[in-house]
């Protein structure tokens, strides 16, 4: 329930839409960054006058064939044309964007731009290059590729921290449960063309595909087979979780009425209900399942204003207030008034509460016998209803839900120069989140030049332990890698070809980790001590809770190196115990190489990792020798 605090930079970083390609393994020295047609033409009235065609039909000529330089297509002819009638425009917007780049900041330059920039007089002299196998690419008016790479990279100061902030600050208040988060999630993947798998069908999954499968709707994995993939290469894996600390309404959520008030039976979910718990606004929110007609239909709730409240006793109580506090008893959410309207009175409850089965179910005189609805407050299953635009007569078609309580204050941006993002169920959100970003910007090049499979999972129950279906430890991520590889090679893969995919991938387990806390100095190893601003950050733990070691530390800064970023480390002292997360236990059970990851918040409760889906590929062969 904690507010939590991270750096807006290490969200902009994380999240960033660069376009960093693995090289095609026939052009060593292909462009790691494909300009796309808006970046480069911000309207037709940029484009030079030329006489017989209109400014529309020259900005569509030229997208066109943009898009022929990205497949290797254009032919020499239409690199003479294009050249002719665009090489004032691209020198003018090179200009134009590299004193952009200046004016906020020094770019970020490539590693893989070292090797061409030592032959770069010589190249620039070169005629016509041939598109087909030149080894290095030359943009129609004289401006080649590393020379585009320069204007593609966004630098966030102050003037556009927006664009990067207020999307995930969106996606936090709008999303309170992970239900909400993956349905999200996946209405973005299906607006932008991604295909969706069901676990009940057959899958039939090609090169250059993208697609998207969930599982219970609380777990999600996106995917994106390169162009080039061969059955048996590697899966580049970002792995995180979309659940939160929080707490659960419980089966039988109505309790008796106490000293005129409604309250709410809730259950801790891991460490919810904890301090930070008192005097919140909580609003309720989560999935339904509802019967119409013959199915029962999953719909998302959410009661997006403060209906329950854990109060404080005041401090002039004494001992009384100072707790510790029972969670069954003294942590009760007050969600109402008795007698306000009719929907809120509860008949006498027995004097025995244990002198009845508790019988999912019941009767009264205002639902049917055996109705879900019968153990839950009245008043909670109105407002229920009228959300869903149920009539009062069919409330008990309601067959179930899945609640929980959030906190209603939306997510903001804050400090002096707004410099820190503030909201709950930072914990993993951030990480999963700008994961997603780093694999949507990533596409564009996937399709033409990657020979691996690009993956982000996102799953529940990680607070838990993982144990559940949906769960980290589950066969989710495993059966989805074993069925995409079985429908890519068209039969059922072998133990050897599953063997060489785990072999060749690896996985960053993408969770926050602690920032250093200026107020407890003390709690922090010395050098181990992650600050905001800075970088993502490798969590290690010498007891296996975390999968980092020598070798993987090692692969992600060779990718971290060739996008000019920074990574911290962060250890707990001798004598505390560390956390856990989804890593050991998806490295463990497939065998592949991992690492434990994620950008720093303060109080635990995609520029880096656009980085290692897009370098993994060529850094990998680095460790091969």
């Amino acid at each position: 329930m904690v507010r939590n605090a991270i750096s807006m930079q290490n969200l902009r970083g994380s999240m960033s839409n660069l376009n960093f390609a693995s090289p095609h393994p026939q052009h060593q020295y292909a462009p790691s960054a494909i300009p796309e047609a808006q970046d480069n033409l911000q309207n037709a009235s940029d484009l030079p006058e030329i006489p017989g065609a209109d400014k529309t039909q020259m900005q569509a000529w030229r997208e066109a064939f943009e898009r022929d330089i990205a497949s290797r297509q254009a032919t020499k002819d239409d690199v003479a044309v294009c050249t002719q009638r665009t090489s004032e425009v691209v020198r003018r917007e090179k200009k134009q964007l590299g004193a952009r780049v200046d004016s906020e900041g020094t770019a970020t330059e490539d590693i893989m731009k070292q090797p061409r920039k030592e032959s770069s007089e010589a190249s620039r002299t070169t005629p016509e290059p041939c598109w087909a196998t030149s080894p290095r690419w030359q943009y129609p008016g004289g401006t080649y590729w590393d020379d585009v790479e320069d204007m593609r990279f966004p630098k966030a100061t102050s003037i556009n921290a927006a664009r990067f902030s207020d999307p995930f600050c969106d996606f936090l208040t709008n999303n309170p449960t992970v239900f909400h988060a993956v349905a999200s999630q996946k209405n973005d993947l299906h607006e932008m063309g991604w295909a969706k798998l069901d676990e009940r069908d057959a899958w039939d999954i090609k090169p250059s595909g993208r697609y998207y499968v969930e599982r219970n709707g609380s777990a999600l994995i996106a995917f994106v087979v390169g162009a080039d993939y061969k059955p048996g290469n590697g899966c580049a894996i970002l792995a995180g979780h979309a659940d939160a600390l929080t707490a659960k309404l419980k089966p039988t959520s109505e309790v008796p009425n106490k000293a005129g008030y409604l309250q709410l039976g809730v259950a801790p979910y891991a460490g919810g209900m904890n301090s930070t718990w008192w005097d919140r606004d909580l609003g309720i929110a989560g999935r339904v399942l509802v019967k119409e007609g013959d199915k029962i239909v999953s719909k998302l709730v959410n009661l997006n204003w403060p209906i329950a409240r854990i109060p404080t006793l005041a401090p002039h109580f004494g001992q009384a207030a100072a707790g510790p506090f029972n969670k069954e008893t003294q942590m009760v959410p007050i969600i109402g008034l008795e007698g306000v309207d009719d929907s809120s009175t509860t008949s006498a409850p027995p004097a025995d509460p244990f002198s009845q089965p508790s019988i999912l179910g019941g009767g009264d005189n205002t639902w049917p016998v055996s109705t879900f609805v019968h153990t839950q407050p009245k008043a909670l299953v109105k407002a229920i209803g009228d959300q869903l635009g149920l009539k009062a007569d069919t409330y008990s078609n309601i067959v179930n839900w899945e609640l929980e309580l959030y906190d209603v204050q939306p997510a903001t941006v804050g400090g002096l120069n707004k410099e820190f993002i503030y909201g709950g169920r930072i914990d993993d959100k951030l990480c999963s989140w700008a994961a997603m970003q780093a694999l949507l910007g990533s596409q564009s090049y996937d399709t033409r030049f990657s020979s691996i499979i690009k993956i982000v999972g996102w799953f529940d129950n990680e607070e838990i332990g993982s144990q559940l279906r949906q769960g980290a430890k589950s066969n989710f991520l495993p059966q989805t890698i074993e069925r995409a590889v079985g429908s890519l090679s068209k039969h059922s893969p072998s133990s050897d070809l599953l063997g060489r995919t785990y072999a060749n991938s690896f996985i960053v387990s993408s969770d926050v980790t602690h920032a250093v806390n200026p107020n407890f100095l003390d709690a922090y190893l010395p050098k181990h001590a992650p600050h905001l601003n800075t970088g993502l950050c490798i969590a290690a733990d010498p007891n296996g809770n975390m999968t980092t070691d020598a070798v993987s530390t090692a692969i992600l800064q060779r990718c971290a190196d060739r996008i000019g970023a920074k990574l911290q480390i962060f250890q707990i002292r001798n004598g505390e115990r560390s956390g856990g997360t989804v890593g050991p236990m998806l490295s463990s059970m497939t065998g592949i190489r991992a690492i434990d990851a994620g950008l720093p918040q303060l109080r635990l409760g995609v520029l880096m990792f656009t980085g290692f889906l897009n370098g993994f590929e060529r850094v990998d062969m680095e460790f091969r020798a």
